[in-house]
């Protein structure tokens, strides 16, 4: 978990940073059409369209913009129509990657992805070749509190579902089964803590230490230009990058 962890802390403050704004609502309104079109547009009656909902509202999309991507999923609107397709493949020094895209046109995206892997030292796999090391979990990121410990949000957490609460080193990863995320997610801010982010996330069951700066850099380049694809939707992974690694590739 250790390894999740540290890669989804920054990644948050990666888009907090330098993600374009425009490329980051386009992948949210692609995630709720799609939601809308395979459960339906009723927020109550579709457990993953009000997480989509909720991922881009914490983002600031307009609420009109949502409502259009739902009229478009349940078919009011006229749209392209996205599918879902992943591709598992490895970084350098055999980090294990999962690509989670929403696509008009599977040929173009697969190839992309390809190339990506394949001009930045990495390559595809066959499916199941590295998915097995992962399992899909609700992830509620909280921020640190004054005057609160992890074992007080760990209570609030495990009456509401979660099964545990890790250190993320700026606050705490709150992790619980998929279909637990808007009661775990309601119960932390119904306690007044904060809530940075919350997601459906792929966790790796091991982490691959990367200790060199070179190998974190060509690691984070392959990451980034997969994450940057307008096809892409979720990039996750299993390697861990010490702070005293990554402050150097930070600077």
């Amino acid at each position: 978990m250790s390894g999740h962890s540290k890669w989804a802390t920054t990644k948050h403050k990666k888009g907090a940073l330098d993600k374009a704004r425009g490329k980051l609502f386009a992948k949210l309104i692609r995630q709720v059409e799609v939601a809308a079109r395979e459960g339906g547009g009723d927020l109550d009656g579709n457990p993953t369209l009000r997480t989509m909902f909720q991922k881009a509202r914490d983002a600031s999309v307009p609420m009109d913009t949502i409502e259009r991507a739902i009229k478009r999923g349940t078919g009011e609107l006229e749209g392209v129509r996205y599918e879902h397709v992943s591709y598992e493949g490895y970084a350098p020094c055999g980090v294990a990657v999962i690509v989670e895209c929403l696509t008009d046109n599977r040929n173009r995206t697969g190839a992309d992805v390809r190339s990506i892997f394949s001009k930045n030292g990495g390559s595809t796999a066959e499916p199941g070749a590295v998915s097995w090391q992962f399992e899909r979990k609700a992830v509620v990121v909280v921020p640190r509190r004054p005057g609160a410990s992890e074992d007080d949000l760990m209570l609030v957490a495990a009456e509401a579902g979660a099964d545990d609460v890790v250190d993320n080193g700026d606050g705490w990863d709150v992790v619980a089964p998929p279909g637990e995320l808007p009661a775990v997610r309601a119960a932390i801010e119904g306690q007044g803590w904060a809530v940075s982010s919350a997601d459906l996330q792929m966790v790796p069951s091991q982490s691959v230490v990367i200790d060199n700066e070179a190998d974190a850099r060509r690691i984070l380049r392959l990451i980034d230009l997969l994450d940057d694809h307008d096809d892409v939707q979720s990039v996750w992974s299993n390697f861990e990058i010490p702070d005293s690694v990554m402050d150097l590739v930070e600077v």
